[in-house]
């Protein structure tokens, strides 16, 4: 599949961006959280075997998609059952529906949640979270995401992996379990995942490089894995068979803790852009003095169109970082723009972000 050509109107205009660099990015006018947590839903949750308050306490971390010519936000919202604290409550996926992306109407039930399955094991009590979202060429979408069974009583977490769900409508999955089933690697502690899309035709699809597909993934730093049909996927190893490490964080930036990937990367002409989510070490350390201590702010990394593998280059200072009261105040201390979806739409990109793991953010380019 040829690399796409970025849009001349979305090319980087800024001088403190790159030519191969999506944006300049800003906030709409009036900027404001797209979805806000929603004390009145309920849901009969399979599991409690009663009505939950499914999205009362938290609604972030978003995957985006253009279905039926309006975006979708798949998002992750948290109920307000558990022992608190971050990752303490039961993560399940809401589904918004937006005809200029900007202005969302939720629906009133989850689309994507734990239940009497397979996965239960994998996603009770701590549920699904961080959704991104992918469209395969037959218009299939491949949805990744965290499973995260929950707190351990003695304890810490459980450990977490990635999981894989497939959809025609958004609205009904099948789970696919994890996304490295079979390999060495099924349950490894790993999360984030964004599967290589390119711009065809206007509209965003999974790219095939050397004849496979290709998924970003991990937290700490980023790793790659390779799939035939982009619902079996084998992780890309070094010499000691742990996943490869294709970028790591930097002592004295802004992604001086983790390079958490974001969004699905792009294929274009200038190369695969990699839209990722660095978090800052403490600033007495080795972190960004230019942010506070656990704040995640936005980044963007370059691989080569020709070896999804090859690192080119990066960002020294992020283009898209916490500022408002609603990103820098909330269930995350620290602050966070975290970027998860990332549409083109009506002429322009959106990118759609957590805020301090409590609401939904938007940011676009300009048409």
């Amino acid at each position: 599949m040829p690399a796409a050509t970025v849009p001349k109107a979305m090319s980087a205009s800024s001088p403190s961006l790159p030519p191969w660099a999506l944006g300049p990015f800003v906030r709409p006018d009036n900027a404001r959280p797209l979805i806000r947590p929603n004390a009145a839903s309920r849901f009969d949750c399979p599991l409690r075997q009663e009505p939950v308050a499914w999205e009362a306490r938290h609604t972030f971390n978003p995957a985006a998609v253009v279905h039926e010519g309006r975006v979708v936000i798949l998002y992750r919202a948290e109920d307000d059952q558990g022992p608190g604290g971050i990752g303490g409550y039961t993560s399940r996926l809401g589904l918004a529906v937006s005809d200029d992306g900007l202005d969302f109407r939720t629906e009133p039930h989850p689309v994507y949640f734990p239940a009497e399955d397979a996965q239960k094991p994998f996603e009770w009590t701590g549920g699904c979270e961080d959704p991104r979202l992918a469209t395969g060429p037959d218009g299939t979408y491949v949805l990744t995401f965290t499973q995260f069974p929950g707190r351990n009583p003695a304890g810490g977490n459980f450990p977490w992996r990635i999981g894989l769900a497939t959809s025609r409508d958004l609205r009904t999955w099948t789970k696919h379990g994890g996304a490295f089933q079979g390999t060495p690697h099924e349950n490894l502690r790993i999360k984030s995942a964004g599967i290589l899309q390119t711009l065809e035709n206007g509209r965003l699809v999974a790219a095939r490089v050397r004849g496979k597909y290709w998924m970003y993934f991990g937290e700490s730093f980023v790793s790659i894995a390779s799939s035939d049909d982009l619902v079996h996927w084998t992780p890309l190893t070094d010499a000691h068979g742990a996943p490869l490490q294709i970028m790591r964080p930097r002592a004295g930036f802004f992604d001086s803790e983790f390079t958490e990937v974001g969004p699905p990367p792009l294929l274009t002409e200038h190369g695969i852009v990699l839209v990722y989510n660095g978090k800052n070490r403490d600033q007495a350390a080795d972190g960004d003095p230019n942010l506070p201590t656990g704040a995640y702010a936005c980044g963007q990394a370059l691989f080569d169109k020709d070896d999804p593998v090859k690192f080119l280059a990066r960002l020294d200072r992020p283009f898209f970082q916490p500022e408002l009261e609603w990103e820098t105040a909330g269930q995350y201390e620290g602050g966070t723009t975290f970027a998860e979806g990332l549409v083109f739409f009506q002429g322009r990109w959106l990118l759609y972000y957590g805020c301090a793991d409590t609401f939904v953010g938007c940011a676009h380019t300009s048409v």
